[in-house]
């Protein structure tokens, strides 16, 4: 760059003093980075929602202040409701139930991560987990975007229960659960039929 402007004094000072700024910039930002990251692995909850495929320190720790309490939500399934990762629906009360795209609702920090940690996930992630698995079928059906947005909404999901039972992330549903979600599944193919 300096070469560019070496032509002209005075857009060679502007230059260099952009150019000094910036190398400025970038040392406190990695400083920031290094307090972050330190931060975050002397935290135990984070370091166990860094275990997940796609999530960071800075998912960890924007989710982990966002929630803040984990008693907070009665069941794991509100917190992707409460960082505005649910569908949006129009209800007439009598026969229109229109459902749109997400709410929006809370922070929408905390969903551009879990969005990113869910697209890493799905994309860069070379192993496999039953997450991913399961948002490559939603990918495959509906797209791409619909897909992130699924899976960020069950990451948020698993995270808090992970933080409420102090448990770590499994990548393979377990042979009970898989033989309870079957059961429950055909209770309701039963009842529908």
């Amino acid at each position: 760059m300096r070469e560019l402007v070496a032509d002209d004094p005075l857009i060679a000072g502007l230059t260099d003093c952009m150019l000094r700024a910036r190398a400025a910039l970038w040392q406190e930002y990695l400083r920031l980075h290094r307090v972050v990251v330190a931060m975050v692995a002397r935290d135990e909850t984070c370091t166990r929602f860094m275990r997940i495929p796609g999530v960071g320190p800075i998912s960890a720790l924007a989710f982990k202040t966002a929630v803040d309490d984990p008693r907070r939500f009665r069941r794991s399934r509100t917190v992707g409701a409460y960082l505005g990762l649910t569908s949006r629906r129009w209800q007439s009360g009598a026969s229109i139930d229109i459902q749109g795209r997400i709410s929006k609702a809370g922070d929408k920090d905390v969903r551009r991560v879990l969005y990113e940690a869910a697209n890493l996930m799905l994309t860069r992630f070379k192993g496999w987990s039953a997450l991913k698995v399961w948002g490559l079928k939603i990918a495959a059906r509906r797209g791409h975007k619909r897909a992130c947005v699924a899976v960020a909404r069950k990451l948020a999901i698993i995270m808090h229960a992970m933080w409420r039972d102090s448990s770590e992330f499994r990548f393979k549903a377990d042979a009970a659960a898989k033989k309870h979600h079957r059961r429950k599944a055909q209770m309701l193919a039963a009842a529908i039929a």
